[in-house]
């Protein structure tokens, strides 16, 4: 059955980003040591949902790129935004149970996956929506930034189904709801 994940990199004190939204901490690592896990977590998911934050980031970064090709990608936002050309992107607003509804239907029983922005993700926790946390800890403090998971009320218990250790000191822990 398919599953609602999270799936994201955090500081060790549990920020996704800076303050102001930088990732040169995490992006410092590279990525060779995590593509293939990462290529195998991608080949299960149908759909993504974002935030317009982790959009404008994505955009910025890679203005002339999308990395997600066609893949269904709903972007919450109250702003008028513009998609690229060719891509599975469209903008959406409103309560998440509708979106997760849209989101899940586009996935076509492919997983769908929260993309950074822990306000997404906590509206998501929020609503119980969540079935996976997947974390991985980069080992570096960053004493304040985005928070990993700002949920309105303690979460009920998650229990730990897998970890994954990669070079370079960080490790994956891997959270299932209920």
């Amino acid at each position: 059955m398919a599953k609602v994940i999270y799936y994201v990199a955090s500081s060790l004190d549990g920020y996704i980003a800076t303050e102001d939204n930088q990732l040169d901490w995490l992006l410092g690592f590279g990525f060779e040591s995590f593509q293939d896990h990462y290529d195998r977590f991608m080949a299960g998911v149908g759909a993504i949902v974002m935030g317009s934050e982790t959009y404008d980031w994505i955009r910025a970064e890679q203005p002339d790129a999308w990395d997600y090709g066609r893949l269904p990608c709903l972007v919450l936002t109250h702003r008028e935004l513009v998609a690229p050309a060719e891509t599975g992107v469209s903008f959406v607003q409103g309560n998440i149970q509708p979106v997760l509804e849209l989101a899940t239907a586009l996935a076509g029983g492919g997983n769908v996956w929260v993309v950074g922005g822990g306000n997404v993700a906590a509206q998501f926790a929020d609503a119980g929506l969540l079935d996976e946390l997947w974390i991985t800890y980069m080992p570096v403090a960053l004493g304040r930034g985005r928070p990993l998971l700002p949920v309105a009320a303690p979460t009920g218990r998650m229990r730990l189904i897998g970890t994954t250790q990669f070079n370079g000191g960080a490790a994956e822990l891997r959270f299932a709801a209920g």
